[in-house]
């Protein structure tokens, strides 16, 4: 890792990897030790690093993230590296990969069939990704669903589950199976930890997996729980707003995900209760 020579396979991508943090080399000790090695040879998309260069940088607990050795962002926190590397790792793939339709989602899939899970932050969609996961659905990302235009094929692109703040807890608190990574603290988005989410035997299969609807999860302690069809134009509409790429594709962003939409079933979906959302997850496939 601290020589660079790290190189993992994640979905269609190579990522090589360096790093002379702590933090980083435990995090992917522990969530990454089950994913694909790529050869030394082999074309690498992104590479990225989250180092501490320099007396200054050490002194003052600081290191920074280089994508193909620049670094695009200001220097952060040592204590948020681990939560900085899985960030920049999905900006790499949010900036570039424009042969895909992108959206902001999580993606899981049983018996061969994906689910796309569209939320803004607090919605609680990778809450719900990482209670699948521990109940034996496969998640494809936690960050990105990936779909060739003209098509309902979701691209794998399996990497750990994002859970921040109360999440963690409800997280450990719904299953001892769950394998947190490094806990990093005071970041924007609050309390940050990652969860081991290559939990089936074909986390790292690379064959896409046909979607077969799209569900709007919304975590509201107040509101009743429920699971509710959503009309196909509202839905365009928001997964639109979710997409990372939808305005940059032009006419074929619009005809990608008219064909998406036409072709999936769309609900919302209410919960404050895990095991309750889990089970309206199943009624979604059946």
């Amino acid at each position: 890792l601290a020589r660079g020579e790290l190189r993992l396979r994640v979905g269609p991508y190579i990522y090589r990897m360096q790093s002379n943090l702590k933090p980083v080399a435990q995090g992917l000790t522990t969530l990454y030790a089950d994913f694909p090695i790529a050869d030394t040879g082999e074309f690498v998309d992104f590479d990225v690093a989250l180092v501490q260069r320099g007396l200054r940088q050490k002194l003052n607990h600081r290191c920074e993230f280089l994508f193909d050795r620049q670094n695009p962002f200001e220097t952060i926190a040592t204590e948020q590296s681990y939560a900085f590397m899985e960030w920049g790792m999905n900006w790499c793939v949010s900036l570039h990969s424009n042969e895909y339709l992108k959206l902001h989602a999580a993606v899981v899939a049983r018996n061969g069939r994906g689910v796309i899970m569209p939320g803004v932050p607090g919605a609680g969609k990778s809450t719900l990704c990482a209670a699948l996961a521990l109940r034996g659905w496969r998640v494809l990302s936690d960050e990105h669903a990936l779909i060739p235009p003209g098509s309902t094929d979701l691209v794998p692109l399996c990497r750990p589950v994002s859970l921040k703040n109360e999440s963690i807890d409800a997280i450990r608190a719904f299953s001892s199976k769950c394998v947190l990574g490094p806990t990093s603290r005071n970041t924007h988005k609050g309390v940050v930890a990652h969860m081991k989410a290559d939990l089936c035997a074909d986390s790292h299969a690379t064959d896409t997996v046909r979607a077969h609807a799209m569900v709007f999860p919304q975590y509201d302690p107040q509101a009743p729980q429920q699971l509710a069809p959503r009309a196909k134009t509202a839905s365009f509409i928001l997964a639109a707003y979710h997409s990372f790429n939808y305005s940059l594709m032009g006419e074929a962003g619009f005809d990608a995900m008219q064909h998406l939409l036409d072709n999936v079933h769309c609900y919302d979906l209410t919960y404050h209760d895990l095991n309750w959302a889990v089970d309206a997850m199943q009624q979604v496939l059946e």
